[in-house]
């Protein structure tokens, strides 16, 4: 696996029957188990192989449930424990608990548009899935509290961190200060090339004031005058482009909604660097499975 720094202890591959990513930092929370799926250790075939986890883009729905099996021997919980959201890139998210265990999974969800979930019950595996966008992992230690949810570019410039902890202080009275946060594997700054469009929504979010240039009409943004802005976008390699990097903008996310800089935990795996052991949609150009993020508190 190809790393983007030398160290290696930020994430660690569990090399089971199937083999998953994790967080030393969050595994020292002990009441939580969670993982990030790798494509190895399932059933599917082609370019599913092995362990897809979707079941919308054509892969054979028996060995689906066979790679959920198999996943769910390999961290400890039940197939109809998965609580699965419906992603459509928005910053909705909700609260689940055991009777919703099983949703997506064995029984159809009743819910739309849901790219968070959030619980306080043991034995509910919160369920979310990717090919490239960013998993963001919320651990509440002091009231017993977690929470998971979907980011992609759309969901980070809407600050998804910064929905979740809302909710999750809504629901459990969660303190941002107290919470573990971790950034997952996901498509890297040098991968990602987005279009002059997606580009200024970033720089309308995270800019500062000091500069006045009008894109629209042609202008500069200078990302030379404004640091933030510049640790999130640099110029790409054709005109018009610009090289996006989500690990910093949701870094930035989180700090200021309140999670200690200390308490932020940032991958550095990218799963484009990573085709053969990762699905990523920009490398495989759409032919390709899904990985899921999981976490559920212990019973």
């Amino acid at each position: 696996m190809k790393y983007k720094n030398d160290n290696h202890e930020i994430i660690k591959l569990n090399t089971g029957d199937v083999p998953y990513l994790y967080y030393p930092r969050l595994e020292e929370v002990d009441f939580i188990k969670h993982c990030f799926t790798t494509r190895e250790g399932g059933v599917s075939e082609g370019m599913f192989s092995s362990l897809n986890l979707s079941f919308t883009r054509g892969d054979d729905e028996n060995a689906v449930i066979e790679n959920y099996r198999r996943l769910a021997d390999e961290i400890g919980c039940d197939i109809g424990d998965f609580v699965c959201t419906d992603q459509t890139h928005t910053t909705n998210i909700i609260r689940v608990g055991r009777d919703d265990r099983g949703y997506g999974v064995t029984r159809e969800k009743p819910y739309r548009d849901v790219d968070g979930l959030v619980t306080d019950e043991p034995g509910v595996v919160l369920s979310t899935f990717y090919a490239d966008c960013m998993p963001l992992y919320f651990v509440d230690p002091v009231n017993k509290a977690i929470g998971l949810s979907h980011s992609g570019w759309r969901g980070t410039v809407a600050r998804m961190g910064r929905a979740t902890l809302e909710k999750m202080a809504e629901e459990f009275g969660t303190k941002p200060e107290d919470v573990i946060a971790a950034i997952g594997p996901s498509i890297c700054q040098d991968c990602y090339e987005v279009s002059e469009d997606v580009a200024e929504e970033f720089y309308k979010e995270f800019g500062d004031a000091v500069n006045n240039c009008d894109v629209a009409d042609g202008g500069d943004w200078g990302l030379n005058l404004n640091s933030r802005v510049n640790e999130i976008l640099s110029y790409g390699k054709a005109a018009g482009k610009y090289q996006l990097n989500l690990w910093r903008a949701n870094e930035i996310v989180l700090a200021e909604a309140g999670v200690k800089v200390e308490n932020i935990v940032t991958t550095n795996v990218c799963t484009c660097c990573n085709p053969d052991i990762l699905f990523s949609h920009r490398a495989s150009k759409g032919k390709r499975g899904n990985l899921g993020a999981f976490m559920y508190i212990r019973r």
